[in-house]
């Protein structure tokens, strides 16, 4: 089996100050850390635990159970906190934890019966350790050591099923492509996202480097909709990092600030963005006002990161190149992924052992072998005149204007197009977000422009079910949430 562990131990051995996690003032060296993690596997072991759900902020101590649960051969589930008390409760239900890690004990209690574990754990003051009551366990897939649940359109969490090997091979692969050596990378995405899990901790330790945790609340990102852009800024000048990772509506956020002055500290290198389409316009913005941006492209199905773009082969528009770890080819438009991919879903023997990802996303490569994501299969709307148009291409048109925050594109069987559009400020007057969709028509054919929008009152959030946890729209939700919304842009 395939794991960080031997490398973490030698390199505990050979230099046992280095520092591995940085957080709040506390540096975890890599002696310490080695220690912490075999302490509390042979407590895991021990105890019989052998599904663990994990439900707590961005801590070194969620990297400490991480990594134990891969030492002792635990089967983890990776919860965000911001699912829903009914997500939540599905999650562990449906896969049979027996025990919950969590620094919310109270919001637990609500949704399971737990009985406190507090033998093992004690150098992991801001966590707790609970039994549960537990439902019988959803078949999973021989070697599943990590369950991750991602929300789909539905909203209803969908168990992706990986291997310690999986999990290895991407952040083995990154470190092959990487051009920075001796990472310093910055987590502000939630830990519990399989992206910062991988390429934010396994990756810079793989790579000899250092893992900055800040406290999420000092980060300014919630995981959901909300993004405090003054503590983000602040948190990356403090921590002075050489690489972290963004999702599209966290770009745009910088991109702002960089136009308003903000300036990237010196020692940013390489900064990665992935969960959605991102317009080439806002990558030569970013760029031009001196952010090293690199568009990337990957599934939880595929262990995050299939495919990246590097300094010295890069193409804004596209995703970059397939990472060495798999194979990227086209099958009627669509994009497939093969090796390396996921075990199967939780409670699905059907999808068990599969050597190919169908993704259902639509793309093309250019004559340089760097992918180009056009959008969803699913998501292609035919408009009354017969033409078929990508919502997502839009959409990033529109949000290359860091004035908007969010745009969500309607126009299936209808004559045209329409928008819900979310202000990235309070303070934007209509006139100006008709000024920004003017302008974005400009660069678009007649067929795709927008003819009608909606003002949101509030921007859409995945606690409520209406995106994703990487900032993807939950289109059918939307649609029937908004229903009389869009029916009066068409009256």
């Amino acid at each position: 089996m395939k794991t960080l562990w031997p490398g973490l131990r030698a390199r505990a051995c050979a230099c046992p100050d280095d520092p591995l996690i940085e957080t709040g003032g506390r540096t975890v060296t890599a002696a310490n850390l080695v220690q912490s993690v075999e302490v509390f596997a042979s407590f895991l072991r021990a105890s019989g635990i052998d599904r663990l759900a994990v439900v707590a902020q961005n801590s070194p101590d969620w990297v400490v159970a991480d990594l134990a649960c891969q030492l002792a051969g635990v089967c983890e589930l990776i919860l965000p906190h911001y699912f829903s008390d009914s997500q939540l409760q599905s999650s562990i239900n449906r896969a049979g934890a027996v025990a919950i890690l969590t620094d919310d004990p109270g919001r637990l209690g609500q949704i399971a019966e737990t009985r406190p574990i507090s033998v093992g754990i004690d150098d992991m003051p801001g966590l707790s350790l609970h039994q549960i009551v537990a439902h019988p366990a959803s078949l999973t897939p021989d070697d599943t050591q990590k369950i991750t649940f991602t929300s789909g359109s539905t909203g209803e969490p969908r168990g992706v099923c990986l291997s310690s090997d999986q999990q290895f091979e991407v952040a083995r692969s990154l470190v092959s492509v990487s051009p920075v050596t001796s990472v310093r990378h910055l987590c502000l995405l939630p830990l519990s996202t399989l992206l910062e899990n991988i390429g934010g901790v396994y990756y810079p330790m793989l790579s000899g480097g250092t893992v900055v945790i800040p406290p999420s609340h000092e980060t300014g990102f919630s995981g959901s909709s909300g993004l405090e852009i003054l503590k983000m800024l602040q948190v990356i000048e403090l921590h002075q990092p050489t690489s972290f990772i963004l999702i599209p509506q966290m770009l745009v956020a910088l991109v702002a600030a960089l136009g308003e002055g903000w300036r990237t500290p010196d020692s940013v290198r390489f900064v990665a963005v992935g969960g959605g389409r991102v317009a080439p316009e806002m990558i030569h913005k970013a760029r031009a006002c001196g952010l090293p941006v690199y568009e990337g492209y990957g599934l939880s199905e595929t262990g995050s990161v299939a495919c990246l773009n590097t300094p010295g082969s890069a193409e804004p528009g596209s995703v970059g190149k397939p990472l060495p770890h798999v194979g990227v080819s086209l099958e009627h438009g669509e994009v497939l992924i093969h090796g390396n991919t996921f075990l199967g879903y939780l409670d699905d023997p059907d999808s068990w052992y599969r050597d190919v990802v169908h993704t259902g996303d639509l793309g093309h490569f250019d004559d340089q072998g760097n992918l180009y994501i056009s959008g969803r299969r699913k998501n292609v709307l035919i408009s009354n005149f017969g033409r078929n148009i990508s919502p997502e291409w839009i959409e990033s048109r529109l949000m290359s204007d860091y004035r908007l925050s969010q745009a969500v594109v309607f126009g299936d069987a209808r004559p045209w197009c329409t928008a819900l559009i979310a202000p990235g400020s309070p303070d934007l007057s209509d006139a100006e977000i008709q000024a920004s969709v003017d302008n974005t028509n400009q660069t678009l054919p007649d067929y795709a422009r927008i003819h009608r929008w909606h003002r949101l009152v509030q921007p859409l959030s995945s606690i409520t079910g209406l995106m994703t946890s990487n900032g993807r729209p939950c289109r059918a939700l939307i649609e029937k949430r908004y229903s009389h919304v869009i029916e009066s842009l068409y009256s």
